[in-house]
This record gives C-alpha cells, sequence and structure tokens, in this order.
C-alpha cells in the first residue's frame, strides 16, 4: 500500500461521490457490493492488467491493454514513446481504465491523464519516486527510461467498484 491517510480520504471521497452520481442501475449492481478505499488498496498491489480506453483524431474510441500500477489512490501506467496511444492521449487526454479479475473483481475509472516524463519538459515532481518504482519492479535495464517510454497518471473524476466478496480477493 503506497496510499498515506490523505490520499485514502480523496480516494474514499471519489469513490462515494462517484457512486452516488451513477444511474439507478449501476448502484443497484454496485452499492452492495464495493469496496472502501483501504481495501480497494489492499486488493490493488503490483502490476495489474488495464484495458485502456483512448480516442482517435476521428472521435473513434480504441481499447488496449497496458500494465497498470495503483499508486497513491491512482492508476499509473506506461508505453512506447511511439506508441499509439501515446499520439491519442498527447491529443486529447481524457481516458478511461477498466481493470476485471473474472466476475470477482471490476475497477472502472475516468479521467485525464497526465505525463509524468515528458521528452522535452519537466517531469511530474514524483517521477524520481515513481521512477524507482518502476525499475525495482521491472528492473534498471528494462528500458532507456529518458527516451524510450513514457509513463502517464490518470487523475480520475469517477471511479467505481464492483467486489462481491473481498475476502476472496485477499485470500492467499
Amino acid at each position: 500500500m503506497h496510499e498515506t491517510p490523505e490520499e485514502l480520504k480523496r480516494l474514499q471521497s471519489l469513490l462515494d461521490a462517484s457512486l452516488s452520481r451513477s444511474t439507478s442501475h449501476l448502484r443497484s449492481i454496485v452499492a452492495e457490493r464495493t469496496l472502501t478505499a483501504e481495501q480497494l488498496t489492499q486488493v490493488l498491489t503490483g502490476m495489474c492488467t488495464i484495458a485502456l480506453s483512448t480516442v482517435t483524431a476521428k472521435g473513434e474510441p480504441r481499447i488496449s491493454g497496458a500494465d497498470g500500477h495503483f499508486l497513491h489512490g491512482m492508476w499509473h501506467f506506461g508505453t512506447s514513446r511511439d506508441a499509439a496511444k501515446a499520439r491519442h492521449l498527447a491529443a486529447r487526454p481524457a481516458a478511461s481504465v477498466a481493470h476485471m479479475r473474472g466476475e470477482d473483481l471490476g475497477v472502472f475509472t475516468h479521467g485525464t491523464v497526465e505525463i509524468l516524463n515528458p521528452l522535452d519538459g519537466e517531469p511530474a515532481p514524483d517521477w524520481p519516486e515513481l521512477l524507482a518504482y518502476f525499475k525495482d519492479f521491472y528492473g534498471a535495464d528494462a528500458f532507456d527510461w529518458e527516451t524510450e517510454v513514457v509513463y502517464y497518471r490518470l487523475r480520475p473524476h469517477w471511479m467505481t467498484v464492483y467486489a462481491p466478496d473481498f475476502a476472496k480477493l485477499t485470500a492467499s
């Protein structure tokens, strides 16, 4: 768990607000089958495969997979700087992420991405800490970290979680 008490509080507020503004249909499915912010951060550890949704210049939706890392209450992910999704996100930073584990867990997030390590600009203030985490996870020599990969943080404005059995998700 990488979240501070303040980050957990902010994540819980987001989860509560998102569910309260959702449709009655979604609330009927999720309301009694969700997780708290603290529970969510216990479940989303390490690398989680995410489905990342972006939009082309013609307004056509595109979905692709990425390694997602849930850190500080937000999704972080990377890709090659010349990937189509990198071009889409550079021009249109609105994105959605879904992480699902069968019928046991669904985490659905909408928000706006920020580039953590721009090629021609100042990195995010917390990039050194995040870079250390990613290098530890993937290996320091896995990529040319300066030029080959671009990393993003999805700043969520809506997030909901479907999880009917927290104990099942945390059982070893």
